[in-house]
């Protein structure tokens, strides 16, 4: 059972909307016990500057990937804000 799980990224500094595709669109887990991933990831027009989709199975691994994205030295400087959506059922097989 996969939840989904949606990242808006609004960047500080324009134009690096490709480096942070590139960055986040192999982000996997690399630990047995854990099951999640970033499945897609793309620059948006409006508001919001990028958007990510997730999947994971227990809450903690989203805590993860949104973490990595505020704590990584490149990601901290591109990055100045995040919303993340969570869907409400686990019904995302990917």
């Amino acid at each position: 059972m996969f939840y989904r799980g949606y990242i808006l990224i609004r960047l500080k500094t324009i134009g690096a909307e490709w480096k942070v595709v590139e960055k986040l669109s192999s982000l996997k887990s690399t630990e047995s016990e854990e099951n999640w991933q970033v499945t897609y990831v793309t620059p948006v027009y409006g508001g919001w500057d990028l958007v990510v989709e997730c999947s994971f199975t227990k809450l903690q691994e989203l805590d993860k990937i949104v973490a990595y994205m505020r704590v990584d030295d490149q990601l901290s400087q591109w990055i100045e804000e995040t919303t993340t959506l969570v869907s409400s059922k686990p019904d995302y097989f990917g």
